[in-house]
């Protein structure tokens, strides 16, 4: 059974064999086909048509199966290696561990947010940046810029305490538990974390950054947790609603998931608390 640790957590071993992975799937082509799906349902997800990977009921479960995707993924090239999550209310400061250079370096440079230092920077020839939003072919990051904070402790809490999983407009002005997650309404916790790490993060090719899994490991943490908490409320909606991934709907681009298939990560996966 997977288990998905604490990147606080993880040793110097387990590190190393993580960050070996990603670069060996960004070797053969395989990573850079995560940021172009992820990217293609930024651009394409939207309040008033059809939507799939955000902005939507379906962000969670689809994200759930994104990372098991590219967590399988990552096994094929190390059985040993899972998914870490990074815990942002704990984790707080550009000086936290997971941005030391033995695991996914630091911010980037004032002028142009390259980032000089760890696995993922230009110079070490490991981390081509292929999947661009703009002409810059190297990894971006401007952690904390302009006086930016991450998400606490009770701003967490505030959002679990939400009894109901989403609500019509099924948009980003839906109130419920899944669009405060997300982040267009309320505390904002998601998306304020991609804001915060910036860069490249801040665009719809945010798997760019290797710091995108840990993030949502995390989120997909959290909706395991409100699942445990309100065992009385599902997924929502249910059935024949437009534009939108009902209970029993496919999700695009698989054709084999709905969200009920992925309501439950106990056969996939454990957290390690």
């Amino acid at each position: 059974m997977t288990v998905r640790k604490n990147q606080s957590a993880l040793t110097a071993d387990e590190k190393r064999r993580f960050v070996a992975a990603l670069v060996e799937l960004k070797r053969s082509g395989r990573y850079d086909e995560f940021v172009t799906t992820h990217n293609a349902f930024i651009v394409s997800d939207t309040d008033d048509g059809e939507r799939t990977g955000h902005r939507s009921p379906s962000f969670l479960p689809w994200h759930r199966r994104f990372l098991l995707e590219f967590e399988r993924a990552l096994q094929a090239v190390d059985a040993s290696v899972a998914l870490p999550y990074w815990d942002w209310t704990v984790d707080r400061s550009p000086r936290a561990s997971l941005w030391a250079p033995d695991f996914l370096g630091g911010t980037g440079r004032e002028r142009d947010g390259r980032v000089p230092d760890g696995p993922f920077a230009a110079a070490g020839g490991n981390w081509p940046i292929n999947v661009r939003v703009d002409g810059r072919t190297f990894l971006r990051r401007t952690l904390g810029s302009g006086g930016r904070t991450l998400p606490t402790a009770a701003e967490v809490e505030s959002v679990l305490s939400m009894p109901t999983y989403d609500m019509a407009p099924w948009n980003s002005a839906s109130d419920g538990f899944r669009n405060h997650l997300e982040g267009w309404r309320g505390v904002n916790l998601h998306n304020r974390v991609h804001v915060w790490v910036g860069g490249h993060m801040a665009t719809g090719a945010s798997p760019n950054d290797p710091v995108f899994w840990l993030h949502h490991a995390y989120v997909d943490k959290l909706w395991a947790e409100w699942q445990r908490r309100h065992p009385g409320s599902g997924y929502l909606p249910v059935a024949g609603t437009p534009n939108v991934i009902d209970l029993n709907e496919t999700m695009r681009p698989w054709h084999d998931t709905s969200p009920a298939d992925l309501l439950d990560h106990t056969p996939h996966y454990t957290f390690d608390v």
